[in-house]
């Protein structure tokens, strides 16, 4: 667990297949990223581990075991900050969401809308992290990293970041003023959001 209390899983180093050939010209070329060995987290944050932190947080949706929202780049890395954490990289998102293999979804090749949250089944909002209903598993073991809410990872947007950046332990671009996020969200139907390797900056 993190210092916040919140179960994580470990992401084994080794060689992943970051990108795709077929997919927006952000997220060319498909290549091969080797990553050092981390833990992610298994869940999204959740409001209550958000209020636990030492930093002003504003409004709220949904329950306490719902996912925070209406969180900026700046108060996702100060929530990481306060329990001496820190936001993956995009490489590291990307390889716990899809795993060795280069899969599409984080279950499979195959779209399958009863595996996630989005705009179809969510009700026009959130759910509880840890339900048993429109969810599914990462090779790794991490939940919901598509769909339900966007993620936030600490590399700053480039387009050209896939095709520039190194092959080992990439820390995306130094220089630019907006950042990625990751994962699509509940309010979504276009299911081209919800592929492992979709880039939004």
């Amino acid at each position: 667990k993190g210092e916040d209390g919140a179960a994580m899983v470990l992401v084994p180093a080794g060689w992943f297949i970051m990108g795709a050939d077929d997919g927006d010209a952000d997220q060319k070329p498909r290549r091969r990223v080797y990553l050092d060995a981390y833990y992610i987290d298994k869940f999204p944050v959740t409001n209550a581990r958000f209020g636990e932190a030492d930093i002003v947080y504003g409004p709220r949706l949904s329950g306490k075991k719902s996912p925070a929202v209406g969180v900026s780049w700046f108060l996702a890395r100060d929530y990481c900050r306060s329990f001496r954490r820190r936001l993956p990289t995009e490489a590291e998102w990307e390889k716990a969401a899809r795993g060795t293999d280069g899969r599409v979804y984080p279950w499979g090749n195959r779209w399958n809308g009863s595996k996630l949250i989005w705009r179809v089944n969510s009700r026009r909002g959130t759910h509880p992290v840890d339900r048993s209903y429109s969810t599914h598993r990462t090779p790794f073991g991490a939940a919901d990293m598509v769909g339900h809410v966007w993620e936030w990872v600490a590399d700053r947007y480039a387009e050209d970041a896939y095709r520039s950046a190194s092959d080992r332990n990439p820390k995306g671009p130094e220089k630019g003023s907006a950042r990625d996020l990751r994962g699509g969200g509940w309010m979504l139907r276009n299911r081209k959001f919800f592929r492992t390797f979709h880039r939004t900056a």
